[in-house]
C-alpha cells in the first residue's frame, strides 16, 4: 500500500514495513509535508501489531540531506515579520516525534542508506537499530556550518556510537564522512556496493521481521536504558525484561526448535 503523500511512500508485506523517503529531486530534504508524512507513517507501523521490523531508505542519490533549508528561509522570513514566531518548532513537532517512533518502537528498525545523509538525515539513520550502507554513501552532521546545534537525537546517539571526543569533532567542525570511514568509527553496521543495497538492506531487515520480535523490543528497551543508569540498574532491568522474553511464545518454539535440531518459526509473539 502507498502512502497518501507521495513524499513518503510505505509499503507492509508479511510482517516487514518499508518506509521510503520519496523527494528524490530534492535530494530528500525535509519539507513539512516530507515530515509529517514520515513522522504519520512511523507511528502508524510502530502501532501496527502486523509490523514486526522496519526498513526506512529513500529514492534517488541521498538517503536524506537534512532541513529544507529553501523552505526554512522562507519560514525565518515569516518569524521576524510575526515578531516572535519559532521557524524552528519543527524539532518539538516533527523530528523529536520521528526520531522518538524510530528508537522506541518495539520492533526493530534497519536504515537502508543509499547515499548522503546529513543532519537531520544522519540523525534518522543513528536512530535506527541497524545501517546498512552503499559504499557512495556519505554522512556529515551539518549542523554548526549553518549556525544551528544538533537536533534529531544527534547529540545522544553521537557519542554513544564513538565517544564524546570524536563526536564533538564532527559536530564542531562538520566534513564529508565516506562510507568506509563511517563503518571504520562503528558508525554503521555494514558497508555494501551501492548496487546491492537495495538487496542487502532488504535482506537484514526481512531476518528481522522474521525474527523472535519481543525479544527485540526487550533488547532495544535494555540498551536505551542501560546507557543512562547504574549497573544495578540495569541489572534489574534485564531481569525485568528477560522475564517479558521467557513468557513470549517465541522463546517456547526456539526452545523447541532447538531441542529438536530445527530452524525456529516464530510468531513475533
Amino acid at each position: 500500500m502507498a502512502d497518501t503523500a507521495d513524499t513518503v511512500l510505505t509499503d507492509v508485506s508479511d510482517g516487514l514495513a518499508t518506509i521510503t523517503i520519496n523527494r528524490p529531486d530534492a535530494m530528500n530534504a525535509m519539507n513539512t509535508a516530507a515530515k509529517v508524512a514520515l513522522r504519520d507513517a512511523l507511528l502508524r507501523v510502530a502501532d501496527d501489531s502486523a509490523v514486526r521490523a522496519v526498513l526506512l531508505t529513500a529514492t534517488g542519490r541521498a538517503f536524506c540531506v537534512g532541513q529544507d533549508l529553501k523552505e526554512h528561509v522562507a519560514k525565518l522570513s515569516e518569524a521576524r515579520e510575526s515578531d516572535g514566531g519559532n521557524a524552528l518548532s519543527t524539532v518539538r513537532e516533527h523530528y523529536n516525534p520521528i526520531v522518538r517512533a524510530l528508537t522506541e518502537m518495539e520492533k526493530p528498525v534497519v536504515a537502508g542508506v543509499n547515499g548522503v545523509a546529513a543532519g537531520a538525515g544522519f540523525g534518522f539513520a543513528l536512530a535506527a537499530d541497524y545501517r546498512v550502507v552503499a559504499d557512495t554513501a556519505a554522512f556529515n552532521t551539518s549542523f554548526a556550518g549553518v549556525a544551528l546545534t544538533a537536533d534529531s537525537g544527534v547529540s545522544w546517539t553521537l557519542p554513544r556510537l564513538i565517544g564524546r571526543s570524536r563526536a564533538a569533532d564532527l559536530l564542531f567542525f562538520p566534513r564529508s564522512i565516506s562510507a568506509q570511514e563511517a563503518y571504520e568509527l562503528g558508525l554503521v553496521n555494514k558497508v555494501v556496493p551501492a548496487a546491492d543495497l537495495a538487496k542487502e538492506a532488504h535482506a537484514v531487515a526481512r531476518a528481522l521481521a522474521d525474527g523472535p520480535t519481543v525479544a527485540y523490543a526487550a533488547l532495544k528497551a535494555s540498551m536505551a536504558y542501560g546507557a543512562g543508569h547504574t549497573l544495578s540498574e540495569a541489572l534489574e532491568k534485564e531481569d525485568e525484561l528477560q522475564t517479558k522474553a521467557g513468557a513470549s511464545q517465541d522463546h517456547t518454539i526456539a526452545v523447541e526448535a532447538f531441542l529438536a535440531k530445527q530452524p525456529p518459526k516464530y510468531l513475533g509473539r
